[in-house]
């Protein structure tokens, strides 16, 4: 027989609990060790039953955008606790590709599990052709929606896609047609870069905005550095 799904509103309740109860330390308005303890105790039941409830699983995807540094960081930290699992990989980047970076590097060495594509050719104000710069996300397109429809890759992350739609080579309904034409897909797909399109974020099953708030380029005139921007 079949478990039902348990209603969105128990989740609702039980994660209002679990926000009443809170995260503990000294947050908590306990003097006493001991009504601490109580709460702690309390706060881990409820903390049970929310996972316990939580039972569906599926192939997420996740964004990565804003203004803020860390995107392609954040995700090729996913690529590296998805390579110590023993799953597959694929990287494929939009719009860099003009210098040699030092996690492709260091994933390729690490594993046999990374398939890196690197198939921009750098940014706009470089390449100065429209035309081939267009070209170039059209072939990484292409060659992301076989990742995608490959069963074998648990990640496929596509680096600076959201840049790619910002500037009108790929339309972000392009991008979720054909994932809503997979039945079933079991692998996650991150897409990164700032400007992700509200038609992105709205369909994404995670979104998280990385907000500048401090840059030293910006701020004090140094240049891009190894171990820091590649």
């Amino acid at each position: 027989m079949k478990e039902e799904p348990f209603s969105s509103e128990i989740i609702f309740n039980l994660d209002s609990q679990a926000k009443e109860l809170g995260m503990g330390g000294k947050l908590s308005p306990e003097n006493d060790e001991s009504s601490y303890k109580k709460r702690m105790q309390q706060r881990k039941e409820i903390q049970a039953e929310r996972l316990q409830v939580r039972r569906t699983k599926k192939g997420l995807l996740i964004v990565f955008t804003g203004n803020g540094k860390g995107k392609t960081t954040a995700s090729l930290g996913m690529a590296l606790r998805t390579i110590g699992h023993g799953y597959k990989v694929a990287i494929i980047q939009f719009i860099k590709g003009g210098w040699s970076t030092g996690e492709e590097k260091a994933l390729k060495n690490l594993s046999a599990n990374i398939s890196w594509h690197s198939l921009g050719e750098g940014f706009t104000w470089e390449t100065q052709d429209r035309i081939r710069d267009e070209q170039l996300v059209q072939e990484a397109w292409q060659l992301a929606k076989k990742y995608i429809k490959n069963d074998s890759y648990k990640l496929i992350i596509l680096d600076e896609i959201n840049i790619a739609t910002k500037l009108g080579y790929l339309t972000p309904e392009e991008i979720i047609t054909f994932l809503k034409s997979l039945n079933n897909r079991k692998n996650h797909i991150v897409l990164t870069g700032r400007g992700a399109s509200d038609s992105i974020i709205n369909y994404a099953d995670l979104v998280t905005e990385m907000k500048l708030i401090r840059h030293p380029f910006k701020e004090q005139g140094i240049k891009a550095q190894k171990c820091v921007e590649f």
